[in-house]
C-alpha cells in the first residue's frame, strides 16, 4: 500500500504571519494522523521562515507516526537531525529567495560532501532520502552516495498538468508522467526506495499514485489549503481516498 506523508510547513506559515502561538503544527500533525497520514514532513529551513526548532523537537517527542525532516546538508542541520533522530532525513536544495523548493538537489556537483552527510545520518540510525529531478545521472549519483530513498520531484509534471490541459492523456502531461515512471524504475533497480512529491494536488495526484513501485507520496500545500475549509482530518482522509482509488485501478 502506498503511504502518504503530510507536510505541515504551511500551518507554521500561518502562525508566523502573526508571530503568535497558533495554529500549532503539532496539533496539525495529530489531526493528520487521525485522518490517515502515515507520516509527517517538516522542512526546517536555515531562515526559519515557518517551522521552528521547537516545533521539530515537539514533533519528535509527540508524533506517533514517522517523522521526515527536510533539510539542507549544512553542518547545523546535520547536528539537529543526529540529535533528534527523525525516521527519515530528506536532503533538499535551499535558496533564501525561493518561495518554496524550486528544483531537485544537484548531487553530482557535491557528491563527496553529500556522501559524508549520508554516512553521518546513517551512523545515527536515520534513513537518508534525496529530493531529485527525474534525471538518470542524479539517480546514479544518489546510489553512489548511499541514499536509501529517492524522492522524485513532481513539480514539472504538476506545472504541465495545470497549464497543458489538466488531463493525464495530454501529450505534455503524459511525457512528464513517463519521465517519473522511468525515474522510479531506475531508483528501484538500484535498490533504493521510490518516493515522489511536490505540487501534487487533489486533481493531479492520481496519475502519479498509479505508478508501479511508488512507496510514498509527500503532499503539503494542497492538504493545508483544503484543511482551511474542511479541517485537517477530513483533508487528509480525502487525499488518502484518492490515492487508494488510483492504486485500485488496473
Amino acid at each position: 500500500m502506498i503511504e502518504l506523508g503530510v507536510n505541515i510547513d504551511h500551518v507554521a506559515t500561518i502562525r508566523q504571519a502573526r508571530q503568535t502561538y497558533e495554529p500549532d503544527p503539532v496539533w496539525a500533525a495529530a489531526e493528520a494522523h487521525l485522518g490517515g497520514a502515515d507520516g509527517i514532513t517538516v522542512h526546517l529551513r536555515e531562515d526559519r521562515r515557518h517551522i521552528q526548532d521547537s516545533d521539530v523537537e515537539k514533533l519528535r517527542a509527540l508524533t506517533q507516526i514517522k517523522l521526515n525532516l527536510e533539510m539542507a546538508a549544512t553542518g547545523e542541520m546535520i547536528e539537529i537531525a543526529c540529535r533528534l533522530k527523525p525516521e527519515m532525513a530528506m536532503l533538499v536544495p535551499e535558496g533564501r529567495n525561493e518561495i518554496t523548493t524550486e528544483g531537485g538537489l544537484d548531487i553530482l556537483s557535491q557528491e563527496a560532501r553529500l556522501k559524508k552527510t549520508v554516512e553521518r545520518l546513517s551512523d545515527a540510525g536515520i534513513i537518508s532520502s534525496v529530493f531529485i529531478d527525474a534525471d538518470p545521472e542524479q539517480i546514479d549519483a544518489a546510489a553512489r552516495i548511499g541514499a536509501r530513498v529517492c524522492e522524485i520531484h513532481t513539480g514539472p509534471y504538476a506545472h504541465a498538468f495545470h497549464t497543458r490541459g489538466r488531463d493525464a492523456e495530454s501529450p505534455a502531461v503524459a511525457a512528464e508522467i513517463e519521465k517519473i515512471r522511468q525515474a522510479g524504475e531506475a531508483v528501484l533497480a538500484r535498490g533504493m526506495r521510490f518516493n515522489a512529491g511536490h505540487a501534487l494536488t487533489y486533481f493531479n495526484v492520481q496519475p502519479i499514485a498509479r505508478l508501479r513501485g511508488l512507496r510514498e507520496l509527500h503532499i503539503g500545500h494542497a492538504i493545508v489549503s483544503r484543511a482551511i475549509f474542511t479541517g485537517m482530518r477530513e483533508a487528509v482522509r480525502e487525499m488518502k481516498r484518492l490515492i487508494r482509488e488510483a492504486r485500485a485501478l488496473p
